[in-house]
């Protein structure tokens, strides 16, 4: 350490639903398998409280509020007027956007293709199928190719039948164009980063994510041959990011004026911390009593999932941290730099893939492994950061 003290532990400033969140997770997966096993028509009564636009399912009400209160948590705590300020720190945030979006969507999917498509493809299944939602108004008959799946009666309702691994793929890509969670603002904490910049972006991603997450979206899974629901897509996004940002905006506008910043930060914060947490962690269960025949016939399925998605979070954090180190920014800039490029937006993807394919399909699966594997991973890269202090310039020396 530059300061010659101990490095903080890595548990200060997090909740005990922070802290612990890998294993709640793991409780979660445990939970939905038994509930599949057990009351397997429970989550798809819940499932089948839906929207409707003609005979195709859009929105799980159950599942739109469970994610509504995962996103609004972190849409409130967005300070737009530090957004408009951003343009003063022209590397980190130009460094932060490159990677993001000019970088990481597409090392997803070359190293979600090779592993998954290639690698793994065997162990997979070679004829492995997944049973997933037709596309939002699509209307093709049984048996009509489309993309690398065909229309099939599944339970009774048309729905295509992919290969698994493309599903499995679908999600993988979903969670790559799902940058920076309100969990960065943990790790640009505990990596003793400009908390500011942080939060910055935090913001400049999610109205990011209003333009590029749609056609991003569109063209990855285009490229890998899966459903482009191009409708859905755009819906997703007015549902799991557009109504949670303007509800925060005017919430936290509202509640300044009349509560000021102090009961806003101290009162409300603290009370809707572990509000995203327990949301997130009952979609789990939900989705986890689909899931649960592929997994218990199939353990390792989460083991092939979850390589390539470690794989491109060291790679990331390594382009980012290194890029800031040729860049010259201070630690307290390069550290959450690196830190936002390395973590997912893991509600979003979620929500898109659960809204896009169905609670019960691969691309789900796929995204709930990222959570599992998140917080270990950021912990540990929380540490190298701060082992790495010295090699970076002071903000004083910059």
């Amino acid at each position: 350490m530059t300061d010659g003290q101990p490095a903080p532990s890595t548990a200060k400033g997090m909740s005990i639903f922070e802290r612990y969140l890998t294993l709640w997770v793991i409780l979660c997966i445990a939970a939905g398998i038994v509930l599949g096993k057990t009351a397997p028509g429970v989550a798809r009564w819940l499932d089948g409280m839906a929207i409707c636009v003609g005979d195709a399912p859009v929105v799980s009400v159950p599942i739109a509020v469970c994610l509504f209160f995962m996103m609004y948590p972190i849409m409130v705590k967005i300070d737009f007027a530090q957004v408009l300020k951003a343009g003063r720190s022209v590397k980190p945030v130009g460094l932060t956007l490159f990677v993001n979006w000019a970088v990481k969507p597409f090392t997803m999917y070359a190293i979600s293709l090779f592993f998954l498509g290639t690698l793994f493809h065997g162990f997979i299944g070679a004829d492995a199928v997944d049973y997933v939602k037709m596309p939002f108004g699509l209307d093709l008959e049984v048996g009509a190719p489309y993309g690398s799946g065909t229309v099939v009666m599944h339970e009774g309702a048309k729905a295509l039948a992919v290969p698994l691994w493309r599903s499995y793929l679908a999600g993988c890509i979903l969670l790559g164009i799902a940058p920076c969670t309100a969990m960065v603002l943990v790790w640009g904490h505990l990596s003793k980063g400009n908390a500011g910049h942080t939060l910055v972006m935090v913001a400049i991603n999610s109205l990011a994510m209003l333009v590029l997450y749609g056609p991003l979206g569109g063209f990855l899974l285009g490229v890998g041959r899966l459903p482009v629901p191009w409708q859905a897509l755009l819906l997703s996004i007015g549902v799991y990011v557009a109504l949670p940002l303007v509800a925060g905006y005017f919430s936290r506008k509202w509640i300044l004026r009349t509560k000021g910043e102090e009961w806003f930060k101290a009162k409300f914060l603290h009370v809707l911390t572990p509000i995203t947490i327990v949301a997130l962690l009952v979609t789990l269960v939900l989705l986890f009593s689909f899931k649960g025949e592929v997994i218990v016939s199939n353990p390792l399925t989460i083991v092939w999932i979850a390589i390539p998605l470690l794989i491109q979070t060291t790679l990331i954090f390594a382009l980012g941290y290194g890029l800031a180190k040729l860049l010259k920014l201070s630690y307290d800039d390069a550290a959450p730099s690196a830190m936002i490029g390395a973590s997912n937006h893991f509600e979003v993807a979620i929500a898109t893939s659960t809204m896009l394919f169905g609670l019960s399909s691969g691309a789900a699966l796929a995204t709930v492994v990222g959570v599992l594997i998140e917080v270990p991973v950021m912990l540990l890269l929380v540490r190298v950061c701060l082992r790495t202090q010295r090699w970076f310039p002071t903000r004083a020396e910059t």
